[in-house]
Formats: structure tokens, C-alpha cells, sequence
């Protein structure tokens, strides 16, 4: 697949976080993508990654939703566990370069009103009161300090020999 940008690995990597059980919605995809890399991109970057990962047939439609075709399924399945996300995005870019897939006519490119309902309906979500389960919660910056009514104990004093 010639020539690869980045928020083709990007999306690809994001069907498969949000489509694990079922086929993902757009909002799905956004929400995933935001989790990834922490920003969404534009919609006309988008449409024409969702158009060359269809074509290359990586993605295949189901009504509204997408999800992930086996040969993608493979290539995510093969990632490591617990890399970053800027390591598992280098990691598909470099599949995704060497993938020799049947170029198709298939066009899975969503409307652009759609991207940018799915991209307005993730913003006001991340804005309202609820909060994103998924998001993992954030590490306490001091973590010397310790919780209060924790004491510290004294160690056991050396055990003596008996001779």
C-alpha cells in the first residue's frame, strides 16, 4: 500500500480499539482516535484515510458502522501488548507499507456531514459532566507523600542467634 500517511495507521488502529466486539460507529472511531493520539483530526483527512484503507480492503463497511476486515485483524493482532501508541502506530505504518493487498473500487468514504456530527457529538460528550470510563485515570503527581493514617513502621530488629 503506497504512499502511507500516518492517520492511516492512526484509523486503522482505531477501528480496532472500538470495534472489538461489534462494528463501530463513527462517534466510536472518534472517541478512539482521541484517546489515542489526544487530538482529532479533520474531516477531510479523515474521509480520505477511511477511502484508501477501504480501497486496499482493511476496512469494510456494515450499514453505518466499520470494522476491521481479517487481514488488518492480523495485522493488529501481531502488535505488542505494551507498547505506546506512538510505538504501535510505527509498528502498522511499517505493515501497512509492506501490505501487497488487491487495490479495489470499494469506496467507504462517510459523508462529511456524518464525520463532522460523529466529530461535534465526541467534542460535546468530552465537554459534559460524565466521564469517559475508559480513559485511565491519572497518576498522583507527589507519590512520596504518604495518605494520611498510613504510619510508618520500624523494622523488626535482626534476629539473634542462639548458640
Amino acid at each position: 500500500m503506497h504512499p502511507v500517511h500516518d492517520i492511516d495507521a492512526l484509523l486503522l488502529l482505531a477501528v480496532a480499539l472500538s470495534s472489538k466486539r461489534r462494528p463501530a460507529a463513527l462517534v466510536d472511531i472518534v472517541a478512539a482516535i482521541d484517546l489515542i493520539q489526544g487530538a482529532v483530526p479533520g474531516e477531510t483527512r479523515l474521509a480520505e484515510a477511511f477511502t484508501r484503507l477501504g480501497r486496499h480492503g482493511l476496512i469494510s463497511a456494515h450499514e453505518a458502522d466499520y470494522a476491521l476486515t481479517p487481514p488488518a485483524q492480523a495485522m493488529v493482532a501481531e502488535l505488542p501488548k505494551k507498547a505506546e501508541a506512538a510505538e504501535r502506530i510505527f509498528t502498522i505504518k511499517g505493515k501497512l507499507a509492506a501490505w501487497n493487498g488487491e487495490a479495489g473500487e470499494t469506496d467507504l468514504r462517510p459523508a462529511a456531514s456524518a464525520l463532522s456530527a460523529a466529530i461535534l457529538a465526541h467534542r460535546a460528550a468530552a465537554a459534559g459532566g460524565g466521564k469517559n470510563l475508559l480513559v485511565p485515570k491519572p497518576k498522583p503527581a507527589d507519590t512520596d507523600r504518604q495518605r494520611p493514617g498510613q504510619r510508618q513502621r520500624r523494622p523488626l530488629p535482626p534476629r539473634r542467634r542462639k548458640d
